[in-house]
């Protein structure tokens, strides 16, 4: 019989080498076509950090399942359904404003959700945890710096991030749900109440509005659905192309 508890931690794990898996394969979309080399040269590290993390998230995953499958099987040789990620890091680019706000949401929300993590009772997650952290407080000012600029800039770089936040704030409140079968996990301090960290998040988040003189968009009606398999049909295609060399080739190496 499958322990739930079990199932639950596992599921919790490939959700965070989903979420930086499929962010890392977007922001590499803009290798480039980003309007600098500094910033192509920039966007294309944070795709690769997040790329790193989500291989240690995904192993790690793939031991604690004991199934034999690892970090790549996982990456390449699940279907769409399967996969955990919040819809945002799904979404498409959109202009450089729509990413670069997507940016500094999601990597506000992973700093703190790292820095929860490093004091979690499972020590390869802490581990993995306390040095992404690091990648990812790089993340955050990245984007914050960029959302400032063009919040505090033309009229026309005003519109574009704007419009890129109330684009990507219908994605939020996913971030931070946490669902019944989680719970456990949580109360194990085996995973971080994700809940909890919204405070925190808001507060961040306004400073840089406010700074950057951009208004936090109408909270609205959110969309959810990605932790449970249920995603945009921008994932099929996403995952159309980054599996399609493991899927014509099974176990081909070089």
């Amino acid at each position: 019989m499958t322990d739930p508890l079990h199932s639950a931690r596992v599921a919790s794990v490939m959700a965070l080498g989903d979420d930086s898996l499929i962010l890392g394969q977007r922001l590499g979309e803009w290798c480039g076509h980003a309007p600098t080399v500094e910033l192509d040269l920039s966007i294309a590290n944070l795709g690769l950090d997040l790329i790193g993390q989500a291989q240690l998230f995904l192993d790690h995953a793939g031991d604690l399942e004991g199934n034999g499958r690892d970090g790549d099987a996982l990456a390449f040789h699940r279907d769409v359904y399967d996969f955990r990620n919040c819809l945002m890091v799904e979404q498409p680019n959109g202009d450089f404003g729509q990413t670069i706000v997507r940016q500094l949401l999601f990597s506000t929300w992973q700093r703190l959700l790292f820095e929860a993590m490093a004091r979690l009772d499972d020590d390869r997650l802490a581990e993995i945890a306390a040095k992404a952290v690091k990648e990812v407080a790089y993340h955050e000012r990245l984007a914050s710096d960029w959302v400032i600029r063009l919040g505090d800039g033309t009229d026309e770089s005003r519109r574009r991030v704007t419009e890129g936040l109330d684009w990507n704030w219908r994605f939020v409140g996913e971030l931070f749900l946490v669902d019944a079968a989680e719970q456990p996990v949580i109360d194990a301090v085996l995973a971080v109440d994700r809940s909890a960290l919204r405070p925190a998040w808001d507060a961040t988040i306004d400073r840089v509005l406010d700074e950057a003189r951009l208004d936090r968009p109408d909270a609205g009606r959110g969309v959810t659905g990605g932790r449970v398999g249920r995603h945009s049909e921008h994932l099929g295609h996403i995952l159309s192309e980054m599996q399609f060399l493991q899927r014509a080739y099974p176990g081909a190496s070089w």
